[in-house]
């Protein structure tokens, strides 16, 4: 059973923020995140709950909430300034 994909308001924001390019690459990633929320590639973030997953230059990080089957995404945005603030 697949998961659903949540986008948190900050993270949308983000995500339409990214440049059209980037934008459709970064959302066939979390597409994916639907059938496996634990890619290849993907790790634990140090220090906070959560998984990232890399695609070049941006970052995608994601909660996991396996009893609803929830894949809730929190942040989206460019290496350089995606951990700042968390």
């Amino acid at each position: 059973m697949p998961y659903r994909i949540l986008l948190e308001t900050r993270a949308r924001r983000e995500f339409l923020d990214l440049p059209d390019k980037s934008r459709g690459v970064i959302s066939d990633a979390i597409d994916d995140l639907a059938e496996n929320p634990r890619p290849h590639g993907s790790k634990k973030i140090v220090g906070r709950e959560g998984y990232r997953i890399r695609k070049g230059d941006y970052r995608v990080l994601y909660v996991i909430e396996e009893t609803e089957k929830i894949v809730r995404i929190f942040r989206v945005g460019h290496r350089r300034e995606i951990y700042r603030n968390l």
